[in-house]
């Protein structure tokens, strides 16, 4: 073989090494990334009376099975959940962002399907005076009401959530107490969440450019306090608890109602049981 063959023969198996050695380094620096979010993964998983850090020290999150009530016949369209809702997590003061939610619905004489209105609606927003305050206006004075109740929704905490499935970055995932939660470090902003989820429960927060949703105030319970929502209710209308406490508000509230789930044939299994509602509300 000519020397300028052989030449050429060792320049070009050195050039593989070296890209064969760059390989190799690469290789191990996305199995090293790879195993560090897998650690991160698994210690969400992690007993936090093991670990001491989430989501708040001492809190163990294997030991607890959070459930929420609403009473529809008690709910008085007050709208102090929702206000409180919106102060308590920083939801933006808009019209059309919120974690919870009240709905109106009224039978009209003569008519079969309600009227469905909330806080969203136009008139309601010009009764209110505010994107701050929430008001249902007096639309349906003078009509011949045969019915009328209000339905407050939020985050169903799915046993089977749609938005968990569709995330491709395991950005929202289930603790082991119920709970849906965002990691909004991991959130790309796809909005796949938004679109899978049956109860329209999560919202696109343009300028933080992550998806949210309602969490049952997690920072809250985890400390054994109440959701805001709840803390502020009025009448009673919403109950929350552990169901592993049989005594628990939600555990007796289940037990002694004849008690529904939004949209059953979805197989989500909500967590939020209802009273008071009927077939058109979904």
């Amino acid at each position: 073989m000519k020397r300028e063959a052989i030449g050429a023969l060792r320049a070009r198996r050195g050039f593989l090494r070296k890209i064969g050695r760059a390989a190799a380094i690469a290789g191990a620096a996305v199995a090293a990334g790879t195993a560090g979010v897998m650690r991160k993964a698994a210690a969400k998983s992690e007993s936090g009376a093991a670990r001491k850090s989430f989501p708040t020290p001492d809190y163990d999150w294997t030991k607890h099975r959070w459930a929420f009530g609403v009473d529809a016949t008690k709910c008085i369209g007050c709208l102090r959940c929702v206000e409180a809702c919106k102060r308590e997590n920083a939801v933006p003061l808009t019209a059309h962002h919120f974690r919870t939610w009240v709905e109106r619905y009224v039978y009209l004489e003569g008519e079969e399907r309600p009227r469905v209105d909330s806080q969203q609606d136009p008139v309601n927003i010009a009764a209110s005076g505010s994107e701050r305050e929430y008001r249902f206006a007096n639309r349906y004075a003078g009509a011949k009401v045969e019915k009328a109740f209000f339905v407050p929704k939020l985050c169903n905490q799915c046993t089977h959530p749609a938005c968990v499935q569709v995330c491709p970055v395991g950005a929202t995932y289930k603790g082991a107490d119920g709970v849906v939660l965002i990691d909004h470090k991991y959130c790309i902003g796809c909005r796949y969440c938004v679109q899978a989820c049956p109860y329209g429960a999560r919202y696109f927060d343009e300028k933080k450019g992550v998806s949210d949703k309602c969490t049952w105030c997690y920072h809250r319970i985890t400390k054994g306090l109440q959701p805001a929502c709840v803390e502020v209710c009025p009448v009673g209308a919403r109950i929350f608890g552990d169901r592993n406490d049989r005594q628990s508000p939600i555990s007796l509230f289940i037990r002694n109602n004849r008690v529904q789930v939004l949209k059953p044939e979805t197989g989500n299994a909500p967590n939020v049981f209802y009273v008071g509602i009927d077939k058109a509300v979904s």
